[in-house]
C-alpha cells in the first residue's frame, strides 16, 4: 500500500506542468508549437532561455519535493526501504508529468523530472548524470541524444551501485529498485522514439534551432 501512496503523491506533484503553465501566462500553449510537448527543450525553443530554465527547475524540483514528502511520511517506519519509496514517488512524478489527466494526458517526456528524482534518491548519481548530459549536448548539440544516453547511464549505475552495496537495502528491495529504474528508462526512450528516428536520419533538431 505504501508504494501506491508514494506513486500517488508523486503523480500529484507531477501534475504541475511548469512549461505549460508558464506558456499559458504568456498566452501560449507550447504543446501547439515545436515538438508538441510541455517539457524543457520545447519551452526553450518556443519561449526562450528564461522559459527553458524555469521549466527545467520547476519540473526537477517537483520530484525533489515529492521525495522529501515521502521521506517525512515514511522514514520512521520504513527506514530500510525509504530509498525505494522515494524512487516510487519519482515514478509517480514522471507519470503525472508525462500523462496529466487535465491536459488529456499530453505532457512532457519526463527527463527533468527524472533528474530531480535522481537528486532525491542519490545526489552523487544525479550529479554524474548531469555532467554526462551537459558533455554530450555540448559536443553534439542534440538534447535528445543527451537525454537518452543519460537514462541508460542512470540505469546502469543504479544496478552497479546497488549490487556493490551502496544503497544498503536487502536484495528484494534492490530488485524493485532495478525494476522501477528500468521502467523509467524504457519509458524515457519510448518517449524519444521519434527523436531516435530523426537522429538516425540526420534530421534531428540541434540545440539553438528555432521552433517551427
Amino acid at each position: 500500500m505504501e508504494r501506491l501512496i508514494c506513486i500517488g503523491i508523486g503523480y500529484l506533484f507531477g501534475l504541475l506542468q511548469t512549461g505549460y503553465l508558464y506558456g499559458k501566462i504568456h498566452g501560449v500553449d507550447i504543446r501547439e508549437y515545436g515538438s508538441g510537448n510541455a517539457g524543457t527543450t520545447n519551452a526553450l525553443r518556443v519561449l526562450g532561455k528564461k522559459a527553458g530554465i524555469i521549466t527545467y527547475f520547476g519540473d526537477a524540483l517537483k520530484a525533489v519535493f515529492a521525495g522529501i514528502v515521502v521521506q517525512l511520511l515514511f522514514q520512521e517506519n520504513y527506514s530500510d526501504m525509504i530509498r525505494l519509496l522515494v524512487l516510487y514517488s519519482g515514478m509517480g512524478v514522471v507519470l503525472g508529468h508525462n500523462y496529466p489527466f487535465y491536459l488529456r494526458f499530453k505532457g512532457g517526456k519526463g527527463i527533468a523530472a527524472i533528474s530531480g528524482m535522481a537528486l532525491a534518491y542519490d545526489w552523487k548519481l544525479a550529479l554524474c548524470m548531469m555532467v554526462l548530459f551537459i558533455l554530450i549536448v555540448a559536443v553534439t548539440r542534440y538534447v535528445s541524444l543527451g537525454s537518452i544516453l543519460m537514462m541508460v547511464f542512470f540505469f546502469g549505475v543504479l544496478v552497479v551501485k546497488g549490487q556493490l552495496g551502496y544503497y544498503q537495502m536487502e536484495q528484494s528491495y534492490l530488485n524493485e529498485v532495478y525494476l522501477v529504474g528500468g521502467l523509467l528508462t524504457i519509458l524515457a526512450i519510448e518517449k524519444h522514439r521519434a527523436n531516435i528516428v530523426r537522429l538516425l536520419k540526420g534530421t534531428e533538431n540541434k540545440l539553438g534551432s528555432s521552433a517551427k
